[in-house]
């Protein structure tokens, strides 16, 4: 029942509300601070759930707050725009459940009044009460977007940037797009890489089927599979005691195109939070060296205790700028790994907050930082050895362009064909790297593999 004026409530004894409470303060921050608040360790949390209520809101609504505006806009009678930021808030969350949850309409729309009239002011309650009884009453009839602008609309209809939908319009056509488009709003599949340094691959077959774990194998990768829900190897304990580790196998496929060798000298630049410097470790079979740089001395912990929990003894964390590495670094790796960092619009599947956080004069920057890093990693390495470059992004920017202009900078260095070591489908016709998410059902990523010959 919705509150009364003035009434105290408490999410004591109410698991939805509660998370919908949380969820609500945690959507206020992410517009006022413009960051995005995670749970756990890249959204992936075992904390119980009430939390993974909490992250279906703050996920779910972040990802289709564009969809969900425009709807609220049109039941609403005033200037949107200037409605106060905790009430857009308090709807999106009644018209999310309502449109994407099995909540019962009456719960719905009861918990968003109540929420409302507890987290803003007396009356709130019932602006979000005739909002939302106006979209069930209409739901088989909603609105959508008709202008004379094909991106905008399906900017609306599929909740992204009208920016990015133009830009891969012009790409990859009307029916390409949008097809990239369902594919970031789906919920996302998991990668999970078994940590063949601590345990058997059979064995942990078996107890992910002891488990009654949903798991298929990975079109591309030995090593690796995907599921739907990395619940069940939280729940027991095998990502904590390093038998696994999420990862996509866009990211794998990256270190397979390195090809680290048992023995070498590997620097991994950009590193944490360490997952292509703990592959290529298990690839190394525990042999060799590698050299883990960031800036960032806080994720270097990260990588640190990753080694620790997957029995990596053959990573060292780097703090420092891998601009800056001094004349002791030159020319000292075998294989030098680029994990620059970019727009990351290839993997908004996973990260709703990207494509809001993104803006169009953002490829030129990050174009200028990735430059440097390639000009940096080219004195790493030694004649002969290898320098891979690998994003996660889709954009020609920071991609393709970044790779023609250090072929042009650097006459040391040959670009080796991605076909060489990776499945046709992946490679471009220029010899790189490129996932297409709706095509090849992973992650979008791409990568390019340079050998030094001079």
């Amino acid at each position: 029942m919705a509150a009364r004026p003035g009434e105290e409530h408490s999410d004591e004894g109410s698991t939805e509300g509660s998370a919908r409470a949380v969820a609500f303060d945690r959507l206020v921050r992410i517009e006022e601070e413009g960051t995005f608040i995670g749970i756990g360790r890249s959204g992936l949390d075992s904390g119980g759930r009430r939390q993974r209520q909490t992250l279906e809101y703050v996920a779910g609504i972040t990802r289709w707050r564009r969809r969900l505006d425009f709807i609220i806009a049109h039941y609403y009678k005033g200037p949107y725009e200037d409605m106060e930021l905790g009430l857009k808030v308090a709807l999106r969350i009644g018209l999310y459940d309502l449109l994407f949850l099995d909540t019962p309409p009456y719960a719905a729309v009861n918990e968003a009044v109540e929420l409302a009239s507890r987290r803003i002011r007396r009356g709130a309650g019932g602006l979000v009460n005739g909002v939302l009884r106006s979209v069930q009453r209409n739901r088989d009839d909603l609105p959508r977007p008709h202008s004379e602008d094909e991106a905008d609309d399906l900017g609306v209809l599929h909740s992204h940037p009208t920016w990015m939908v133009r830009r891969w319009i012009e790409r990859y056509g009307s029916e390409g797009a949008e097809a990239l488009l369902r594919w970031n709003n789906a919920r996302p599949v998991y990668g999970v890489r078994i940590n063949t340094l601590k345990i058997d691959e059979t064995a942990f077959l078996h107890r992910l089927d002891d488990l009654a774990a949903d798991w298929t194998p990975s079109s591309y990768l030995a090593h690796f599979l995907r599921m739907g829900s990395v619940q069940p190897l939280l729940e027991h304990g095998l990502l904590q005691d390093g038998s696994c580790a999420v990862q996509d196998e866009s990211a794998g496929l990256i270190v397979h195109l390195l090809d680290p060798q048992p023995g070498e000298r590997m620097i991994d630049l950009c590193a944490a939070p360490g997952g292509k410097a703990l592959y290529s470790a298990q690839r190394m079979r525990g042999e060799g060296s590698i050299a883990a740089v960031d800036v960032h001395r806080g994720r270097l912990r990260l990588v640190e205790r990753a080694a620790r929990a997957q029995g990596v003894r053959i990573v060292r964390a780097v703090h420092a700028d891998a601009r800056q590495l001094d004349g002791t670094w030159r020319a000292a790796a075998d294989r030098v790994l680029i994990d620059a960092p970019c727009s990351g619009l290839g993997v908004l599947s996973k990260r709703a907050d990207l494509r809001w956080r993104r803006k169009p004069e953002d490829l030129a920057d990050l174009s200028a930082l990735q430059d440097e890093l390639l000009d940096a990693a080219a004195g790493l390495v030694r004649k002969g050895g290898m320098v891979v470059y690998g994003t996660c992004t889709i954009e020609p920017e920071e991609n393709e362009e970044r790779v023609e202009a250090f072929l042009a900078r650097q006459a040391s260095f040959r670009l080796v064909d991605a076909g060489e070591r990776l499945p046709s489908r992946l490679v471009t016709r220029k010899g790189c790297y490129a996932a297409f998410p709706p095509r090849d059902a992973i992650d979008g990523a791409f990568a390019a593999c340079f050998r030094r010959v001079a």
